[in-house]
């Protein structure tokens, strides 16, 4: 039985994590921990105002510190859902004492000190971790996870975004002289826990956001190496990812080889879901672990849909789907 820490338990994907971990085969919660300040300190996790839905599944405490020496002892896997900033500063502490580290911030997703110091603000100060961690892109790196020590995992809408465009460029199928155009819109939930007007149900509409300065785009153009246009939307529902993709196919191209590509890499990723006459909606995904995509060709212009919840695929889920590849288990256990 390996023993798992998360740290920052008490937002959504921390609980979301909670529940995946409470009812894995191979796992034991050994902790749950928010920081010093946390105005929910000592609390249970399933208490009424933080997660209910956990009642009588995790009763743990959550406890408030900045000092793990009291609880590192015999800790195998740590969970960071934090903040960027607060990963950066303690995924080394972990893993130079030989803790497997899976970072949901984006502490570690780009291998360049300047890509931080542009698009996060802070100076970073371990290149030596950032060489050595893996892109936590579950169903494209698994064979890098398998041996990894810091599994940097995905943002929700750049999960959204490579999944359907990575086997077609990979493939040669797309036009690359003209970027994709990513448009994607989340719910509320990927704005976390804290109390802002901004991000208050009441005073949402759809409206889109950080217009060509989104941290996510150049993680997504990194990764795929292939500049885009992306363009995120907030919106007035609770969970879930909707990217509308918009790019150009190369000539001759057909809608046969498009689903014969997306089948070729996909048909064996439990969660990945390929739709074949139709597209998906949020509906199909909400609550569940899967990214589900589709389709429509007309000419050479592509038109791809791409859903996932943003809390699971985007978050937890796809953090314990790298955890299970990481440790041998069953891609899906505990997911499905």
């Amino acid at each position: 039985m390996l023993k798992a820490l998360i740290v920052g338990a008490s937002g959504y994907a921390g609980a979301q994590l909670a529940y995946y971990l409470n009812r894995h085969p191979h796992i034991e919660i050994a902790g749950l921990t928010v920081s010093e300040k946390s105005l929910d300190a000592g609390k249970l996790i399933s208490d009424f105002d933080l997660h209910p839905q956990l009642k009588g599944l995790v009763d743990l405490p959550l406890l408030a510190t900045s000092d793990y020496s009291s609880i590192i002892k015999d800790i195998d896997i740590v969970f960071l859902a934090t903040e960027h900033s607060v990963s950066h500063d303690i995924a080394p502490y972990f893993l130079e004492r030989g803790c497997t580290v899976f970072d949901l911030s984006g502490a570690f997703r780009v291998n360049s000190a300047s890509f931080y110091t542009e698009f996060y603000g802070f100076v970073h100060q371990h290149q030596t971790w950032l060489d050595n961690a893996v892109y936590g892109l579950a169903e494209w790196n698994d064979k890098q996870i398998k041996t990894a020590q810091l599994i940097a995992v995905p943002g929700c809408y750049p999960t959204a975004s490579q999944l359907p465009l990575k086997p077609l460029l990979v493939d040669k199928l797309l036009d690359t002289t003209q970027w994709p155009v990513i448009n994607a819109v989340s719910g509320v939930s990927g704005a976390g826990r804290k109390a802002s007007l901004k991000n208050h149900f009441c005073e949402v509409s759809l409206h889109a956001y950080g217009l060509f300065t989104h941290r996510h785009q150049p993680e997504i153009a990194s990764h795929l190496a292939q500049e885009v246009i992306f363009t995120p939307h907030l919106g007035s529902f609770k969970q879930g990812i909707h990217a509308t993709i918009t790019c150009r196919v190369n000539e001759g191209v057909t809608s046969e080889q498009i689903l014969a590509t997306l089948n070729k890499y996909y048909a064996s990723k439990p969660l990945v879901r390929i739709y074949q006459k139709d597209w998906p909606a949020l509906k199909s995904v909400i609550g569940l672990p899967y990214c589900d995509i589709g389709f429509v060709l007309k000419g050479r212009h592509l038109i791809l849909i791409s859903v996932e919840d943003n809390l699971l695929k985007g978050a937890a889920a796809q953090a314990v789907q790298c955890m299970n590849i990481r440790f041998g288990f069953d891609e899906t256990t505990s997911l499905l």
